[in-house]
């Protein structure tokens, strides 16, 4: 529940900073000698913590770059957290839901076509072992018949059959 809104938060805060045109530069940087959470009140301040600075997110190359503090040591909307543990985890995340994603896609496609296949030839199966049975029978109806006339004598040609 705290990555989710850890998640919401930032997509929220870069959301703000992209919005902005032109974010006035000395609003942050006048929160410099302050702490962590006086500097990240504002979405488009960064806090660097090696050099205990506030400075303007740089919004043009989404993630700072390491001259101006480095991964490890930047906090942005959370001081608790630094872009390299937010990279990392965003990427595991990502990852792990595409591959389920991906997973689940085959599993049911393939699922799909074994439960069609296989109900289709199950179907066919059926259909053959009722056709033997009453292959089988009529045979045996047959043969009954015959034995009948057979005893009977009337195994000759039909005398009813010249009136057809």
């Amino acid at each position: 529940m705290l990555d989710l809104r850890i998640s919401l938060l930032l997509v929220c805060g870069l959301a703000a900073v992209f919005a902005q045109s032109s974010a006035p530069g000395q609003v942050c940087e006048a929160n410099n000698g302050t702490s962590c959470e006086q500097c990240l009140q504002n979405v488009t301040c960064l806090w660097c913590i090696t050099t205990k600075t506030c400075l303007t997110y740089p919004v043009k190359t989404i993630l700072p770059p390491h001259s101006l503090c480095p991964l490890n040591d930047a906090r942005w909307a959370l001081c608790g957290m630094n872009f390299q543990t937010l990279i990392i985890t965003f990427a595991v995340v990502g990852g792990v839901i595409i591959i389920a994603l991906l997973v689940c896609l085959f599993c049911c496609c393939k699922c799909e076509n074994c439960r069609s296949g296989s109900f289709e030839s199950k179907m066919q199966r059926q259909a053959d072992k009722l056709k033997t049975k009453q292959d089988e029978r009529r045979a045996e109806m047959k043969q009954r018949h015959d034995e009948i006339r057979k005893k009977y004598g009337l195994s000759g040609q039909n005398p009813y059959s010249r009136f057809a």
